[in-house]
This record gives C-alpha cells, sequence and structure tokens, in this order.
C-alpha cells in the first residue's frame, strides 16, 4: 500500500532552527576569515606603511627682478611660456646706461694717458738730475779753482762768492729735481700702466658701467615656465621689484603633511608611492623620502599658538616631510606647483638617518646666466688699454 505525501503538511519542528544555525555559522565563518585576512594584511602589508592624502607638490619660485632701475620697453615672455636660462626676459631702456658706458671709456683711456704722463715725467725726472749733478760738479770745481786763487790776487774775493752762490744754487735745484722724482715715482712705482691706481680705479668704474649697461637686458637665471607676469611696458621700474616669475618644473618636489603619530619609523631615504589627482591611479610617480620636517606648521607660523592660556585641548600636530620625485616621470606627467597628491611611505627598511648627517659638497643650485658679463667687461678693458698704450707695453 503507497503512502501519500500531503504537500499542506506543517513542516518538522526542527527545520527552521537548522537553517538559521547554519546561516549563523556561514556569517561567522565570513567574519573569522575577513578577521584572519585583515590581520595577515596588518602584518605582512599595512604596518609596513604610512599614507596621508595632505600632501601637495612645492617647487622652487625664481623672481624675476631687475638689478638697476630703468623704464620697461620690451617684454619677451608671458604666462605659461618655456624660457632658458640666459634668455632676455624684459628689456628696459638703455639709453642713460650706455651714455654713462661711454663716459666711463673715456676716462679709463684718459687715465691710461695720464699714468703714460707719469712715466715719462719719472724718466724726464731722471734726466734732469743727472743735468743737475753735472751742473753741481762744474759748481764745485769753479769754488775750489778760485779759491787757491784768491790768496794770489788773480780772483777777487767777490767773484769767488759769486761761484759759491752758483754751488749753492746748484745743489738746491738738484735736490728740487730729486724731491719731483721721489714724488713722481711714487706714482708709478712697482706698477705697470695696467695696474697703475688711477687707471685701475677707472677700469672699475668702466666694469660697473658694462654691468648696468647688460643688465638693461632682464634675462631668466633658469629654465622653465613663466608664470605670475606683472611686468607692464612704460612702468619704471627699480631694483628688486619682481616683474615675473619662472618655475622650473623638473625640480619639484612633494610635501606630505604627516601626523607625529605617523613618525616614529620614517628614515631618509625610504621609497614613497605618489599618486596625483590630476592624473589619478592610473599614474604612479616613486619617490624618496629627502628630509623629515624640523618643526610643526604651529611652530613656524606666524602667529604660533599659546597653549599656556585659556582653555588647552590637544591636537594632533603634522610635521612636513619632503619627498622627492622621479624626475623621468615629471617629463612624462608633468606636476603644477600646489597640486594635491597622496603619499605612501614604505618604512619596512629603517637603516636610514632621522636626519642629514653632513652638509653638501657642492651647491644645491646654480646659473651661469650671468658668468659673461664681467669676461666681456674685462675683455673690453683690455682692448681700451692697449689702443692707449701708444710705444709703451
Amino acid at each position: 500500500m503507497t503512502q501519500q505525501i500531503n504537500p499542506n503538511a506543517p513542516a518538522p519542528a526542527g527545520a527552521p532552527v537548522n537553517k538559521r544555525k547554519r546561516a549563523l555559522m556561514i556569517l561567522a565563518a565570513v567574519v573569522v576569515i575577513a578577521a584572519i585576512a585583515w590581520i595577515a594584511w596588518y602584518f605582512l602589508v599595512a604596518r609596513w606603511h604610512e599614507d596621508t592624502d595632505d600632501a601637495y607638490v612645492l617647487g622652487n619660485v625664481v623672481s624675476i627682478t631687475p638689478q638697476a632701475q630703468g623704464t620697461v620697453v620690451s617684454i619677451s615672455a608671458d604666462d605659461g611660456m618655456k624660457v632658458t636660462a640666459g634668455q632676455v626676459l624684459v628689456q628696459l631702456d638703455p639709453n642713460d646706461a650706455q651714455v654713462a658706458y661711454q663716459q666711463a671709456e673715456a676716462n679709463l683711456a684718459n687715465a691710461v694717458r695720464q699714468a703714460r704722463g707719469l712715466y715719462s715725467t719719472v724718466e724726464a725726472n731722471q734726466a734732469d738730475i743727472a743735468a743737475r749733478r753735472v751742473a753741481v760738479q762744474k759748481a764745485r770745481e769753479d769754488v775750489a779753482r778760485r779759491s787757491g786763487l784768491v790768496a794770489t790776487g788773480a780772483v777777487s774775493s767777490e767773484e769767488l762768492a759769486h761761484a759759491r752762490d752758483e754751488l749753492a744754487s746748484a745743489e738746491a735745484a738738484l735736490a728740487g729735481s730729486n724731491e719731483n722724482l721721489s714724488r713722481n715715482r711714487a706714482l708709478v712705482d712697482a706698477t705697470t700702466v695696467q695696474t697703475q691706481p688711477q687707471v685701475a680705479a677707472a677700469a672699475a668704474q668702466l666694469r660697473q658701467a658694462y654691468l648696468n649697461l647688460q643688465r638693461m637686458a632682464i634675462v631668466a637665471p633658469v629654465s622653465g615656465y613663466v608664470a605670475k607676469r606683472t611686468a607692464q611696458l612704460g612702468t619704471r621700474v627699480q631694483p628688486g621689484v619682481t616683474l615675473m616669475t619662472v618655475v622650473p618644473l623638473e625640480q619639484v618636489w612633494v610635501e606630505a603633511n604627516f601626523k607625529e603619530t605617523q613618525l616614529a619609523d620614517m628614515r631618509i631615504g625610504q621609497p614613497v608611492e605618489l599618486h596625483s589627482d590630476l592624473y589619478g591611479k592610473k599614474v604612479r610617480f616613486d619617490g624618496h623620502l629627502v628630509s623629515l620636517g624640523l618643526g610643526t606648521g604651529s611652530a613656524f607660523a606666524l602667529l604660533p599658538a599659546q597653549n599656556a592660556s585659556g582653555n588647552w585641548i590637544k591636537i594632533v600636530q603634522r610635521v612636513p616631510v619632503r619627498i622627492s620625485v622621479d624626475t623621468a616621470q615629471l617629463k612624462e606627467y608633468p606636476l603644477r606647483l600646489g597640486l594635491s597628491m597622496h603619499a605612501d611611505v614604505t618604512i619596512r627598511d629603517r637603516d636610514g638617518a632621522l636626519l642629514a648627517q653632513a652638509p653638501p659638497a657642492k651647491p644645491l643650485l646654480t646659473t651661469d646666466a650671468y658668468a659673461k658679463q664681467l669676461a666681456e667687461a674685462d675683455a673690453r678693458i683690455t682692448k681700451i688699454v692697449q689702443a692707449n698704450l701708444g710705444r709703451r707695453g
């Protein structure tokens, strides 16, 4: 006999309990697995990293300022344009500087000729002294000869007195010539025409005038991109006034502001993974920790916090950390100043130093944009001196 099952019959009482128990076991298993995964991730990955979103791109901002006063007559670069070191950015009216330079050239030529005159005067004084010595010797012989003839009456006493007067006059003239020689020789002793003090002073004035003339053309000290141009045609500018800025984008770095609780294991040289909000997660920048800040932002603020007065609430401070960026990546993906960055420091290697151990062996930044100016001035001075030396070398 076959037993029929009624589909509307109630389920056994223990079935819902088994399903609920199974669901709780699955949930517990998921929680345990997630906990194990988190613990494994923390000990294997997370504890070796410190990251922050409080990071921004910084760089050198080179101010273009005049070194001499003048009126702007030409502007050769504008915001966003690329410029190279030594390129003329702003031209000032050169007329006044040109007149001063021409006057300095004339003064140098005149000083060289006057120096030549001093050397000639010394030679003339030496010749005059030789003649005076001959005259003194002749006068002495005349006095000696007449002194022997006075007793015999061949020469009168009056004639002997005249001879003695002539000797005294010749000796006085010789002394005067010696004094003139000493005075003129003091102006040229141990010198050449080129090193004679008056010539050297005139040469220094010419160098200054030449530099002032060259400085009418304001050049870029570094290669980069122009920003914040304020120069306008016709403006009378003074030394030190910023006319524009040049930003070398290949020299940028990242300043990440980490909490003080994140700094314990950070060391100089540790690798850093950087991401920019501009390019997103798809572009990764590789960097290295260059230095740890020597104070919190509040310590260097214009108005530092006064925690000793009033109510006090502890706030976790942040310390700026400087991070270098791979220059090859900067060429492919250029960064702008002020962009937001995400910095992730790998702190596994803790052998590095907390502070720099030695001063830099050479200057960090240099420019040779102005090096040629003085060399050209010296070449011009040499040419003017040679042109006015005449036969004297």
